[in-house]
Order: C-alpha cells, then sequence, then structure tokens
C-alpha cells in the first residue's frame, strides 16, 4: 500500500472509530421550544414574583391528563415515541421495545415501566402559581402540552423524588443538565403566566450561572 492510500486508510478508519463512540452516547429527543440562557434569564425576570397560594386546594384530578392525542396514542405514549430511541409500539400504542435516556440523572432504560413522563413544572405547583384560576379546558391542555418543554421522559425514582418541588427544594443530580432544567422551567412559567416565589427565582438564577 502506498503512503497515500496509508494516509487515507487511516482517515477513514479514525472517522470510523469516531462514529462509533459518538453513536454511543446519551440518544434521544428533546422536548421543543427550551429558550436560550440569555433569553431564560430575560423571561425570568419578566416573572412576577410572589407566594404561592391555594395549595390546600389543589387536587390532580382538576388537570385532566393523559388524554387521547392521534390514534390510540395517549400523552404519555407520546412522550415515550418522540424521546426514545427504536421504539416500537403495539396495536393499542403502548411501547414494546426501545431505550429511553433520562436526563435528570444520566440513566438509560429499556423497559417503559421504569420510565416516569414528568411535568416539568409540576401540577400542584402550576396550581399554587396561579392556574388555580383557569378552567379545568386550560388545566387538561397544560398536563398534556407536547408545544413546550413541560413533559419529559425520566427514571421513575427519580421522578418520585421530585415529586411537586420546585428547584429550591430539588435540582436535577445530573449538575450538567441544570442549565437545560432551569431553561426549561422559565419557559413553562413563562408561557402560562404563572408566578415564581423568592427562592425559586434565587435557584433558577444560580442554574443558569451554570449554563
Amino acid at each position: 500500500m502506498t503512503p497515500r492510500a496509508l494516509k487515507t486508510a487511516a482517515v477513514i478508519l479514525t472517522a470510523v472509530v469516531l462514529g462509533v463512540l459518538f453513536a454511543a452516547g446519551p440518544a434521544g429527543a428533546t422536548p421543543p421550544n427550551i429558550p436560550s440562557a440569555s433569553t431564560a434569564l430575560s423571561r425570568l425576570n419578566t416573572l412576577t414574583v410572589a407566594a404561592e397560594s391555594h395549595g390546600s386546594t389543589y387536587d390532580r384530578s382538576l388537570f385532566p391528563h393523559w388524554i387521547t392525542i392521534s390514534g390510540a396514542c395517549n400523552t404519555r405514549e407520546q412522550v415515550l415515541k418522540r424521546d426514545g430511541v427504536g421504539v416500537v409500539v403495539d396495536s393499542s400504542c403502548a411501547p414494546t421495545a426501545g431505550s429511553w435516556y433520562s436526563p435528570y440523572d444520566g440513566a438509560t432504560w429499556t423497559s417503559p415501566a421504569d420510565v416516569d413522563i414528568d411535568h416539568m413544572v409540576p401540577l400542584a405547583e402550576a396550581w399554587a402559581s396561579g392556574a388555580w384560576a383557569w378552567t379545568t379546558a386550560q388545566r387538561q391542555t397544560y398536563a398534556n402540552d407536547l408545544g413546550g418543554p413541560e413533559l419529559w421522559a425520566v427514571t421513575d425514582n427519580v421522578n418520585q423524588s421530585k415529586g411537586d418541588k420546585d428547584p429550591a427544594e430539588w435540582q436535577p443530580s445530573l449538575t450538567s443538565f441544570r442549565c437545560t432544567y432551569a431553561r426549561a422551567w422559565i419557559q413553562v412559567k413563562y408561557y402560562y403566566n404563572l408566578t415564581v416565589d423568592s427562592p425559586e427565582k434565587s435557584a433558577l438564577t444560580g442554574m443558569l450561572n451554570t449554563c
């Protein structure tokens, strides 16, 4: 083999190896419409700062969720299809194969039973931040929103650990994701004109500083 051919072969081999390395990394979709850090900060500063209210009257049933989106697919199944890799579903749209990368903790799962669909801004948090005044139809739209960064496929026990907590009380264990988490949280609050309380705003500012 000539020196030129050897050099060409080496370049091809390097490209193949790099392709394998990159392909082996976490894969999957990201929910849409996550603003840049600078835009998120600007939007955070426009939000009304107020103490939460009406928390004692919250009931999850006030937010009709996992409604039918298309054909046999409900909102949960739609997110699993959107955010997974190699997802196969049956005739009722239930996933039978695939893998899901959880950005909150960096884990990858191959069973949909290990994956929850998290509301970025939890339903109870939204209620206490202004959704108590919405109509049921508005709350249904919020609970099934596929157009913004509200719904995330994540590890089930991580979602359960988060519960109804805001960023002053809970942040993802994967610190490299906290910038994205803050940007998504702010976008949801901004889009739906929800309030933030002072500790929440301070926590979000700190998370944006990691961007």
